[in-house]
């Protein structure tokens, strides 16, 4: 998270003096009362083959707008927020918790599953790369090494060979052979699988209690009153008193091998 915020902090403090400079220098120049103008250029690479600093900040603004589908893509956030959905849907619990904080809940989650791979490809990666022993093409590289590990190891085999065959891919010799191309969505696949099953177990023992309260309901000729509103406090408490947060977050941890 420190690294994050200080990649962050960077790159905005040289975005903003990246776009100012040709302001400040027109407008010393310039005479009284006249309207400086902004310029912008995109200069190339070195000898090196590397971008220069405008076409870098462009790369690193445009991976920045399309985070959250990298997170949804590449992440453990898909399950995660499957799985707290059908616990509230479960508990029929209207607006309880709030969305913002059961979608709160999936990103700090997803940040404490994906730690070990973050700090993986800081290490191998970003550190190298910040201090000149990789190039560009080198370090993306290696960050994609320990990434493309973390998906193979949480996708079925049965959706990598479902989209490998309707990719019309010849059998891979290794694991590590798969594109990658092919290896996101099979993993998106097995993540909303998974997460549907997840979510199908946590159901289960609340509708059994919405089963018997009906049944009690009919046997005292109550048929009138809605069932979810006696089973709901009962529910509440189970969840309760089993410490269900928990032990759901437990859950969606341990699916992970952590």
């Amino acid at each position: 998270m420190k690294f994050t915020a200080t990649v962050f902090l960077l790159l905005s403090v040289l975005m903003i003096g990246l776009l100012l400079q040709p302001a400040v220098v027109r407008a010393q120049e310039a005479p009284a009362f006249s309207i400086p103008t902004l310029q912008i250029g995109l200069e190339g690479g070195d000898e090196d083959g590397n971008l220069s600093l405008a076409m870098q900040l462009i790369f690193l603004i445009t991976i920045l707008s399309l985070a959250p589908g990298i997170i949804l893509m590449v992440t453990s956030f898909t399950r995660i927020i499957i799985v707290l959905t059908f616990v509230g849907r479960a508990l029929s619990l209207q607006g309880m918790p709030p969305r913002q904080v059961l979608v709160s809940l999936a990103i700090f989650l997803t940040f404490f599953i994906m730690a070990p791979t973050v700090v993986e490809i800081n290490e191998r990666a970003v550190q190298p790369y910040l201090g000149g022993e990789l190039g560009q093409i080198e370090a993306l590289q290696e960050a994609s090494i320990p990434l493309r590990a973390f998906l193979l190891r949480n996708t079925k085999e049965t959706d990598l060979a479902f989209f490998l065959r309707t990719a019309d891919l010849p059998r891979p010799e290794t694991r590590n052979d798969v594109p990658i191309w092919v290896l996101i969505p099979a993993f998106m696949l097995s993540e909303l699988t998974r997460g549907f099953i997840m979510g199908v177990l946590i159901f289960i023992p609340f509708v059994v209690i919405d089963m018997v309260t009906a049944s009690v309901l009919m046997s005292m000729g109550m048929m009138m009153l809605p069932p979810v509103m006696i089973s709901l406090p009962f529910k509440i408490m189970l969840f309760v008193l089993v410490d269900g947060w928990s032990v759901v977050a437990d859950s969606i941890v341990k699916t992970y091998g952590l």
